[in-house]
């Protein structure tokens, strides 16, 4: 049997770095619209749920026609922590297999989505499948070189492959999202994308560079 999915697009009132960053206008929408609309034009997604404590953004959902959780207040809350969060949602949610689907990545293409759920849904075998971006820096963890030798330095070329989660993607069973209390298990599968696939926005300066890129993209003014 196919693996049906619920893309789930988590969205809250208050953002810390970002001032009403979803609703916030984002060149000729907001990433909240943008997402709705992005999703609904991807055929294997079967259902799509949006998950906030605002009104709005639940009335915008409504609006565009997709199914609405209303968060309650602690879980939306930055008192809780990113395990409870995520816990907490896919008790919410009726589905079997859920994709995890923010905001903040706009720039993922329709065609990644689409080679991400058929890949999900054709391979049974497959647990999670995770977006990531690959860093290529000379990195530093507690005091010392995390991915080099500082005495055989290499050209950041042919340093390894560091995966960085980006969250854009996240397909995983809500069986598993309950057990790790995470949308990424232990055995992931990733999916690579590129520098603007990867762009995430959580700071305003990433508001600023995600915008200019979707603008140029889109030939938009």
């Amino acid at each position: 049997m196919t693996r049906k999915i619920t893309a789930v697009i988590p969205v809250r009132k208050g953002s810390v770095r970002v001032k009403n960053k979803n609703l916030k206008p984002f060149a000729d929408t907001n990433l909240l619209e943008l997402k709705i609309n992005q999703l609904k034009q991807v055929k294997l997604v079967d259902d799509i749920v949006v998950s906030s404590d605002c009104e709005k953004m639940l009335s915008i959902a409504r609006e565009h026609g997709v199914k609405t959780h209303t968060r309650d207040q602690y879980h939306a809350s930055s008192e809780a922590s990113n395990s409870e969060f995520f816990e907490n949602l896919a008790h919410c949610m009726d589905a079997e297999y859920l994709m995890y689907s923010p905001v903040t990545c706009p720039m993922i293409s329709l065609e990644t989505y689409h080679d991400c759920i058929q890949k999900f849904k054709q391979d049974d075998e497959l647990e999670n499948l995770v977006t990531v971006s690959q860093i290529k820096h000379h990195m530093w963890l507690d005091g010392k070189p995390l991915n080099y030798n500082i005495a055989e330095s290499p050209n950041s070329q042919d340093l390894p492959d560091i995966n960085a989660v980006t969250y854009g993607i996240c397909i995983i069973s809500k069986e598993d999202m309950i057990k790790y209390r995470n949308v990424v298990t232990e055995n992931p599968t990733f999916k690579v994308l590129d520098e603007i696939e990867s762009i995430d926005i959580d700071t305003e300066f990433d508001f600023m560079v995600a915008e200019m890129v979707y603008k140029k993209l889109r030939g938009i003014k």
